[in-house]
């Protein structure tokens, strides 16, 4: 452990920094007394390979482990992502092929180094111990676990009361992923909440193979920008690490203020004491927006530099607070009297035609800053279009 930038207190107090759980808190800290290097697990099943923040909250806190010069593995589940974690699922997940598993390993790869230092990150493949396992070995692993302790779990508990079917192979994940706190001989293992049933079975299995059982440390599922669904792409209540400076800068400015402090301890370098001083600074009437500004030029700041944090912040306020437009506004050409769902498609091609009607009909689109009142007005002129709270183009007819 790296005990010439940290004391024993400081580093358990960066340990536990966002945390929502510690489980063998005691034993942590006894190996950190001993100075021992602590090998650090974190699975991976490469199933959605763009990390947006969300993602971060469990990378961060890998890096906090590298800062304390602890040993981090980053596994991917190449051979568990064959049979999809069923947690929070009503019914069986479908299978990845062998080819999609590793093109989304890969993108992975590129992604999370900028967090994670990657010549202090181990990365590894569980394919690598749980392939060549014979089926005798499967069968022992089996026997260290029963059927009455893997229907505790709850979403299995809801399934087989619900007369839903459970594949025998679902019921094989917690103790393959247990296998491999095992194989690597973990001293903790990371999570969210979500995962705490799988990690306590690590924990236990861990035991009956003779080794001494991991920690686990489980962290909080980050809400998204609707400040009430876990962040996620699907659900576009997302913010991509790999996104522009404005565009990152502009959602953080989008979350609801209740969420800011959270967003700020989980996904961010603030210290701990600066962000209780800004709680008691809004608890006393200061504006959350003064707040958000900070917590969004942050995170520019983390994913891209100081100077883009600096354009971003300067960009949001030409546009939102001085009710300017962007300074790198597209333009899109278009021909007069077409209608205005057929231009926004064209101006925003990734987004799809219904979404797209729906920010009409909900009064998001606008023309120099008159709302567009149907889907089927006709466009006579050009002029600055407005679509959503940051999406600006340039209207020019031909």
């Amino acid at each position: 452990m790296n005990l010439d930038k940290y004391s024993l207190d400081e580093a358990f107090e960066l340990i536990s920094r966002g945390t929502s759980e510690i489980v063998g808190r005691s034993e942590i800290k006894e190996k950190l007394k001993q100075g021992k290097t602590l090998t650090i697990k974190v699975g991976f099943d490469p199933t959605a390979p763009d990390i947006h923040l969300g993602h971060t909250v469990i990378l961060r806190k890998m890096k906090h482990f590298q800062d304390l010069g602890h040993t981090v593995i980053f596994l991917i589940g190449d051979f568990t992502g064959r049979i999809g974690d069923p947690s929070g699922k009503s019914k069986m997940r479908p299978q990845l092929t062998e080819d999609e598993i590793l093109l989304n390993a890969k993108t992975y790869k590129t992604q999370v180094f900028k967090i994670l230092d990657p010549e202090k990150t181990v990365v590894d493949f569980n394919s690598r111990w749980h392939a060549p396992m014979t089926f005798a070995e499967v069968l022992g692993l089996t026997s260290r676990y029963t059927l009455a302790q893997i229907l505790e779990r709850d979403d299995f508990s809801k399934r087989y009361k619900g007369g839903q079917p459970i594949a025998m192979m679902e019921l094989l994940y917690p103790l393959v992923q247990a296998y491999d706190s095992v194989a690597l001989k973990a001293d903790i293992e990371l999570g969210g909440t979500d995962q705490t049933f799988n990690l306590l079975v690590g924990r236990s299995i861990m035991k009956e193979y003779g080794l001494s059982p991991q920690a686990i440390i489980t962290l909080p599922l980050l809400e998204g920008l609707d400040g009430v669904q876990k962040m996620s792409k699907s659900l576009g209540n997302y913010i991509g690490i790999n996104e522009s400076p404005k565009e990152i800068y502009g959602k953080a400015m989008s979350i609801p203020d209740a969420l800011i402090l959270k967003y700020m301890e989980l996904v961010t370098d603030i210290p701990i004491k600066e962000i209780k001083e800004y709680e008691q600074a809004m608890a006393d009437g200061d504006n959350p927006k003064k707040y958000k500004c900070i917590l969004a030029y942050e995170l520019v700041k983390l994913y891209h530099n100081e100077e883009s944090a600096e354009f971003a912040s300067e960009e949001f306020n030409t546009v939102f607070s001085s009710h300017g437009v962007p300074s790198d506004i597209k333009e899109v050409e278009f021909t007069l009297g077409d209608n205005i769902l057929n231009i926004i498609s064209v101006c925003m091609p990734d987004e799809s035609r219904g979404h797209l009607k729906r920010l009409v009909e909900q009064g998001s689109v606008s023309i120099d800053n008159k709302k567009v009142s149907s889907i089927n007005d006709k466009i006579e002129t050009g002029g600055i279009l407005k679509v959503g709270k940051r999406n600006f183009f340039k209207l020019l007819d031909i």
